[in-house]
């Protein structure tokens, strides 16, 4: 089984950020950030990081014009906000995937993005669900080592977005389960996507 885990660099030293890569032997971060840039935290913009990881012995990948979620194709936003479900469908979030698939059958990848919490970042919201059809099996590292597996995320991505389940039929059927984690993930997608602001256009070219 391939394994995939997810990082989420803000409020890191790029020290710790390479310590706890070091500590699940990653051998290749692949950055899913649209705008590889980051002023607040400079170490984790791109030549930056690929400069630090290169020392440390891990392989850099910019998959951000693939699978970031911050898209230049006007196709993915209605009034102002990215669509997830419109974003997979575009070919150039489908060759995203299948390199990272690719990329998972030979090394221990990393996705990289911003959040801390996976459940706040696209990485877990957009990419992961089109990565466990394929027998992937994820794991999110939080700040300070805590690993947390995706079925788990899923389970508190659940709770935070729907809350508990009903419990009182007990033969309710397994479809309602995975109904409620559909409906939970098309919710935390709706808060968490891009939007830009009609005073600021967003730039499509």
């Amino acid at each position: 089984m391939r394994q995939v885990f997810t990082i989420g660099h803000s409020s890191q030293l790029i020290e710790e950020f390479i310590a706890q890569l070091k500590r699940h032997t990653v051998e290749v971060v692949a950055d899913v950030r649209s705008r590889p840039y980051s002023a607040r935290f400079p170490h984790f913009s791109r030549e930056s990081l690929q400069l630090n990881l290169k020392a440390a012995g891990i392989s850099y990948v910019f998959l951000g014009r693939e699978l970031g979620a911050r898209r230049d194709e006007p196709e993915c936003y209605v009034d102002g906000q990215a669509r997830y479900d419109r974003i997979v469908t575009l070919p150039a979030f489908a060759d995203g995937i299948n390199r990272l698939l690719d990329g998972a059958r030979k090394y221990r990848v990393a996705l990289m993005c911003a959040e801390q919490d996976p459940l706040t970042c696209h990485r877990t919201i957009l990419v992961c669900p089109e990565l466990t059809p394929h027998g992937v099996a994820i794991t999110h590292i939080h700040r300070g080592g805590l690993l947390e597996s995706h079925p788990q995320a899923e389970l508190r991505l659940v709770a935070e977005e729907l809350g508990a389940a009903d419990q009182t039929d007990l033969f309710a059927p397994a479809r309602d389960a995975l109904q409620r984690l559909q409906q939970a993930y098309a919710s935390r997608a709706q808060r968490i996507a891009y939007r830009w602001s009609p005073q600021r256009p967003q730039s499509f070219s």
